[in-house]
């Protein structure tokens, strides 16, 4: 989603400067909308700046399930919306992101990831679809997606089975909200579980999606393009 996002120029070249953030430690477990989370850095908070690349998440290399929802016509656009869907993350998010894996692995479970990072050409895709501020990001302002910051994702069993969340991904409905009580009970204490194992790995929610997970100032980082991939996804 897009809580975090501001007007920032698209990078176009494979070697990135992207700020070395290292964990930037909780801000308390409330239900952040757009007008009560922090999203400014402080000067004094800044990093150093190091060149950093995306990382390629795989089966093979994080022990996850990959169904790239965008990568195939089963979304809301109705259209594959990736040529070539693969997931990617920036460093400090694949770090967490390990972690949260780790995590998991305690109880039994495994994370199935339907998109991470989401070049901005696929923004542009999507919202023009759907221009709905409230579950997308105005590409002109950029989502924590398209600086490889953010994770859309749900839980498994040893099985491979998705634990029930109540909506699929993507549902586009109030039902989708953490903390609504319209859904079952046992869809409620799994996404309860979800969220607590992401944010003790030090990830930030949304509150109108579930399966959304973000860096908390997602916005240190640049919008990018498709062309930072090694092989493009559009």
């Amino acid at each position: 989603y897009f809580h975090h996002a501001i007007n920032c120029p698209i990078i176009c070249s494979a070697n990135v400067s992207i700020p070395n953030v290292g964990t930037l430690g909780r801000r308390g477990y409330k239900a952040f909308s757009r007008k009560t989370h922090p999203t400014t850095d402080k000067p004094n908070n800044r990093p150093d700046r190091s060149f950093m690349t995306l990382i390629k998440i795989t089966p093979e290399t994080h022990n996850v399930e990959l169904e790239i929802a965008y990568g195939t016509a089963d979304n809301f656009t109705g259209q594959p919306v990736y040529a070539n869907p693969a997931c990617y993350l920036n460093p400090e998010s694949e770090e967490l992101l390990r972690r949260a894996i780790e995590l998991a692995a305690e109880l039994g479970l495994r994370f199935k990831i339907f998109d991470a990072f989401r070049p901005t050409e696929a923004q542009w895709v999507l919202w023009n679809h759907t221009p709905d501020s409230d579950f997308l990001a105005d590409p002109r302002r950029g989502s924590p997606h398209s600086r490889g910051a953010a994770v859309d994702l749900t839980l498994i069993d040893d099985a491979g089975r998705e634990l029930d969340m109540g909506t699929p991904f993507d549902a586009f409905t109030p039902r989708s909200h953490h903390g609504n009580l319209s859904i079952g009970v046992e869809a409620q204490r799994n996404r309860a579980l979800l969220i607590g194992l992401m944010t003790t790995a030090d990830w930030d929610f949304y509150r109108n999606e579930w399966w959304h997970y973000q860096l908390f100032y997602a916005r240190r980082y640049p919008v990018l393009s498709d062309s930072v991939l090694p092989d493009g996804m559009m």
